[in-house]
């Protein structure tokens, strides 16, 4: 059996830029797509100068951590995404080292821990400085002007492209898709906080208070603090910040929900015929139908 060509792009055949449905395409004739990774993707976790191996004091300690997190799970494998961000807590970016201690803790090989990881963008496959700094470029946002601040913060960043870090090693770029917050479009995150309403001038300020070292508070939320420790936060671990998660919601987030109030609109009740888990449990809490 011949290995099909990937080698070739979706184009029509002489490489040009016609669609899949180009009239010099025969009926029938097979369409070739290319695979692998996008041009401007980030590169491979296995590259020069990342950790191949923990030393002991340092396994140890991540041990300790991911005893604590895979308990809180019925399966252990079940608990690969938070440890994912637990070692990129250590290393800043996801390393062989942190991919074989994965694997190890929840019986996987290091390829299936791969799969995963490569799936989800939250984990970097490149060192990424002390904040990351994602600009939603996705469709309301760009029309917003997201794209507009991008470049603005590339090109006074002197980045050249996503994924690209400060010589200072304190500002990644990125491009992100939907920050699911529409209602505050264009929206930037920073090591996944809000920053609500920018303009490129605003998104500037931003970035130069973080390389001078300076406290930088989100549009909703607590200070932020550096992406390592952010990632310490995704795995599982209480957040020290005072009210990091008492912000209230802001008023174009309840729009919808006084339009709905207005109009006397409210969900459907609970269906007393909605069927049940086979596996409930015969202490499981009543029903609204059945406290009545």
């Amino acid at each position: 059996m011949s290995t099909p060509d990937l080698t070739r792009s979706a184009a029509g055949p002489g490489g040009d830029d016609r669609h899949l449905g180009a009239v010099d395409r025969r009926p029938g004739e097979p369409v070739h797509l290319e695979f692998g990774r996008k041009p401007d993707e980030p590169g491979e976790v296995l590259r020069p100068g990342a950790r191949r191996e923990y030393p002991p004091e340092v396994l140890e300690r991540l041990r300790s951590d991911a005893d604590q997190i895979v308990a809180r799970y019925p399966q252990a494998r079940s608990a690969l995404l938070p440890l994912l961000h637990l070692v990129q807590a250590e290393d800043g970016y996801l390393t062989p080292a942190g991919i074989e201690f994965c694997a190890v803790v929840v019986d996987l090989s290091p390829a299936e821990v791969m799969a995963v990881a490569t799936f989800y963008s939250m984990y970097r496959r490149t060192p990424t400085g002390d904040y990351l700094v994602g600009v939603c470029t996705n469709t309301l946002c760009a029309v917003m002007g997201g794209d507009q601040i991008y470049a603005d913060l590339a090109d006074h960043l002197g980045l050249d492209g996503p994924g690209d870090t400060t010589a200072d090693g304190r500002v990644t770029l990125e491009r992100v898709e939907c920050n699911a917050a529409c209602d505050y479009a264009p929206v930037m995150m920073v090591n996944w906080e809000f920053f609500d309403n920018q303009t490129p001038q605003k998104a500037r300020e931003v970035v130069d208070a973080l390389r001078a070292g300076h406290t930088v508070t989100p549009t909703r939320g607590a200070p932020l603090q550096k992406f390592r420790d952010t990632s310490r936060i995704l795995a599982g671990f209480p957040d020290p910040r005072p009210d990091a998660n008492d912000t209230p919601p802001g008023d174009p987030t309840l729009a919808g929900l006084r339009v709905a109030r207005s109009h006397g609109m409210h969900a459907p009740a609970p269906s007393a015929t909605a069927p049940t888990s086979s596996t409930d449990s015969p202490d499981t809490a009543p029903t609204p139908d059945e406290e009545t």
